[in-house]
């Protein structure tokens, strides 16, 4: 795809400073720039770097002022960052944009398409799902029977959707996520031998959630699995049967969350947060990278450590946790001293 500095302008409400007839067809970083790319200037230590670039359009804060020549078209608006930004979401909206429906892929009689849906090739569509519009199944997707997905939601390819899932508008769900599988329910008998507990509920995910490649999501035992408006997972996450993850929340890869846990609005997790079953975590909790988390939180709390303690105490504390040995030298030391005397 190619595109016009005047296109590019019309987008970002810019104006053009050069040919705005040029054309581009792929990003750069500023220093790296070649000829049809398109870059950006928000940091004044880039600068030098405007001058020597073979980028055809650069975006940059509307008071620049060049202090020699360049070659470059430039594009001047209010925040080059933000509008670089804007811009990226532009290109991936366009570049996303798929309408139709591949073949091979099977489709359920009984399923509802909304308008300008896309279904990938290898796609299976089961029994009563309905897509609402707009909605991009990317190929080899699986979705259960009675799978119910709200309008602008992508699925990319190869993600696993379980029966009696819902999800949401403007949702985005990376390769290779499974959402609604069973949860890990077993109960031993009489000689050890442990048996299945059907898990019978589902997972509910709500409007504008990211969800990252290769994360699982289980389905509830009974009632339901629920991701909250705005929360954005990254790759690799587990979420467990029953969990509860409240509006606006952000977890880092590879944390475990486990079953029946409760956490609240506006939290944010680092990666390799481990969570214990059955806790409640407030709002606006902090929780720092391979914390392990086993017992409730309130609301703002910041904790660190396995187990997680207050993130200052656990600070003060490691003070002494690295000087351990010297600690441990000076009290032989003076126990040795004190027998001789």
């Amino acid at each position: 795809m190619k595109f016009t500095a005047k296109q590019i302008a019309d987008v970002l409400e810019g104006i053009v400073v050069g040919n705005p007839d040029i054309e581009v067809s792929k990003l750069s970083k500023i220093e790296e720039g070649k000829k049809g790319s398109l870059t950006f200037l928000s940091n004044p230590k880039y600068t030098p770097f405007l001058y020597t670039t073979n980028a055809s359009i650069a975006i940059v804060n509307k008071d620049f002022e060049p202090e020699k020549p360049i070659q470059t078209t430039l594009i001047k608006v209010e925040n080059a960052y933000q509008a670089f930004s804007k811009l990226l979401a532009y290109y991936n909206q366009v570049k996303l944009h798929k309408v139709g429906i591949e073949q091979p892929s099977f489709i359920s009689e009984t399923a509802t398409l909304g308008n300008d849906v896309y279904i990938g090739a290898f796609a299976y569509i089961g029994k009563n799902v309905k897509l609402g519009d707009n909605v991009k199944i990317y190929p080899n997707t699986f979705i259960g029977d009675n799978v119910n997905i709200d309008d602008n939601t992508t699925l990319f390819a190869g993600v696993k959707i379980y029966s009696e899932t819902i999800i949401g508008k403007n949702c985005n769900i990376h390769a290779g996520v499974v959402i609604g599988c069973d949860g890990f329910g077993f109960v031993p008998d009489d000689n050890g031998v442990f048996t299945a507990v059907p898990q019978t509920g589902n997972v509910i995910i709500e409007d504008n959630v990211d969800i990252g490649a290769a994360t699982t999501i289980d389905r509830a035992t009974l009632g339901a699995t629920i991701i909250r408006k705005g929360v954005k997972l990254d790759n690799q996450i587990q979420v467990a049967h029953n969990v509860e993850i409240d509006q606006n929340t952000v977890i880092a890869s590879q944390t475990g969350i486990a079953g029946s846990t409760k956490i609240g609005k506006n939290c944010m997790i680092g990666g390799q947060v481990g969570f214990a079953g059955h806790l409640t975590i407030g709002d606006f909790v902090k929780i720092q990278a391979q914390s392990g988390v086993g017992r409730n939180l309130k609301n703002n709390a910041v904790v660190q450590g396995s187990p997680s303690f207050n993130y200052s105490d656990w600070n003060k504390s490691y003070v002494h946790f690295k000087n351990l040995s010297k600690l441990e030298k000076r009290i032989t030391e003076l126990e040795k001293n004190k027998k001789i005397n």
